[in-house]
């Protein structure tokens, strides 16, 4: 328990403020948390504490944000982030909560914008893109309802588009076989780089 003799923002991070009590230093918050504070009044131990608490939600809160200005993220994956940041559990679950509340955090558009990118840089089968949105901690029905959509026979293609030039010099069955590998490893099944193969041969052939 104590008096608040001083407010002040601190020169390094402006968006911080120290408070004092009885004249010495207590704790720090951040402004906003501190806006309701006043030179003068007695905070209680438990009022400190949730002052505490509420410092420790918006830190979670805004580093959530910095972590996912980066790029789009999963809830596990900030979930994750947070823990490793030191956050206490209470903290990163009403963190994730409020940034869900205002569509910070969708898994849903999450799954999308993976695929999409995916779609767009570097085509994957369904299974490989199952297995990548499951390592994302993305829930099975979210995850399926975004790569049922994927047409797979078509990734293929867009696969293939820019890297078959690159052997389009080597004789059939060697040209065949690098095409095979690296669609396998995309997660293709046998017999759709079969088909893919045996097409881009035949353009090849006919150009």
């Amino acid at each position: 328990m104590g008096t608040i003799t001083a407010l002040t923002t601190q020169q390094r991070n402006p968006n911080r403020v120290n408070v004092f009590l009885d004249g010495a230093f207590a704790f720090e918050l951040a402004a906003m948390t501190a806006v309701s504070l006043h030179i003068g009044q007695t905070l209680t131990t438990a009022e400190i504490e949730k002052l505490q608490q509420a410092d420790e939600l918006e830190n979670a809160k805004q580093s959530a944000i910095r972590y996912i200005e980066v790029r789009p993220r999963s809830m596990a994956e900030v979930r994750t982030h947070l823990r490793q940041k030191g956050f206490a559990d209470t903290a990163v679950d009403q963190a994730c909560e409020r940034l869900q509340e205002v569509g910070l955090l969708d898994d849903a558009a999450f799954a999308r914008y993976w695929v999409e990118q995916r779609e767009i840089f570097k085509p994957r089968s369904q299974m490989a893109l199952r297995q990548e949105l499951q390592q994302k901690g993305v829930s099975r029905e979210v995850m399926e309802s975004v790569i049922t959509e994927v047409d797979e026979t078509e990734a293929a293609r867009q696969a293939v588009l820019k890297q078959s030039p690159r052997w389009q010099h080597l004789p059939e069955a060697e040209f065949k076989l690098k095409l095979s590998n690296y669609l396998q490893r995309r997660g293709f099944s046998y017999d759709l780089i079969k088909q893919i193969v045996n097409e881009c041969w035949n353009e090849r052939n006919h150009e």
